[in-house]
């Protein structure tokens, strides 16, 4: 086991070697996603460890801004813990993010957490951090170890009290092949920039809403729910047994309603390049996401 800790203390501090040297674009009143994996390690056990946060970005001091933490949970194995008071800051423009405070989970118990986090790499869509840092519950403290994505909820669908709570999403046509969906976002020049697989692959619902997939393509699909797996490219997702649609033919639907909250990643065990992430959650009373 001490063996085991050196190695992922080794990982840890060889972290900064692989800092870029650019930035993240991050600005005020933005509404992120943070979500990512790895491990929380003491002594005696390594837990497999899962964060999924909503951050808010506020009011920009210099190259510091402060962010909100609205919602979402972390994991240590089998146990879920809610964010109770979470503060934090991107720090240097983006380059570093630090989250402090405190979180609870589902039996009652209180932890509290330390994470600074340092950016790897950046793409147009997301930008990639490495996290370190501690989870200190009431009967150890864990050295946690993360891989993380940051991306900016734009353009998302919502729904709201007042409109109708039901959603419907295509299966594109084509999207059994990777790449080669008939649906596309934009072009430069003939080439394409983004395409689709579904007709909304991020959505923003508040808890009892259902979505109705209905099925465009010329093949089967099915949609399941997993966590990802960041270090498994040949094997993406874990199945987490919370939500199935079993078998979809060509031109048939199935309905999803999702009565808790929380972040779900839905995606077709066959072809795991089709994915939705569905952003379930109250909805927030600030003006300054009702503003944007």
């Amino acid at each position: 086991m001490k063996v085991s800790i050196t190695l992922l203390a080794l990982l840890v501090g060889s972290s900064g070697f692989f800092i870029n040297e650019s930035f993240a674009e991050i600005s005020e009143n933005q509404l992120f996603l943070l979500e990512g994996s790895g491990f929380a390690v003491t002594e005696e056990s390594i837990k497999i460890s899962e964060i999924d946060l909503s951050l808010l970005s506020q009011q920009q001091h210099g190259s510091t801004i402060d962010f909100l933490t609205i919602d979402g949970f972390i994991t240590l194995d089998d146990d879920e813990f809610l964010i109770s008071n979470l503060e934090g800051k991107f720090l240097r423009e983006g380059r570093f993010i630090r989250i402090s405070g405190d979180i609870e989970s589902t039996n009652g118990s209180d932890a509290s957490i330390s994470f600074f986090g340092r950016l790897v790499e950046e793409s147009k869509d997301a930008s990639v951090y490495g996290f370190t840092g501690r989870i200190t519950t009431s009967d150890d403290t864990f050295k946690i170890i993360y891989t993380t994505k940051l991306s900016t909820l734009s353009g998302i669908v919502s729904t709201s009290s007042e409109e109708s709570n039901d959603l419907t999403i295509h299966i594109v046509e084509g999207s059994s092949f990777k790449g080669g969906s008939s649906s596309y976002v934009g072009n430069l020049g003939g080439h394409f920039l983004n395409r689709n697989y579904f007709s909304q692959d991020t959505i923003s619902i508040e808890p009892g809403s259902t979505i109705t997939i209905i099925n465009d393509d010329t093949v089967s699909h099915s949609i399941i729910s997993g966590s990802q797996n960041y270090d498994d490219h040949n094997n993406p997702f874990t199945p987490d047994g919370r939500i199935s649609t079993g078998e979809l033919t060509p031109g048939g639907s199935t309905s999803i309603t999702f009565g808790d909250a929380g972040f779900y990643r839905l995606y077709d065990p066959d072809y795991t390049w089709m994915r939705i992430i569905a952003y379930v959650f109250e909805p927030v009373d600030d003006e300054s996401i009702s503003g944007r």
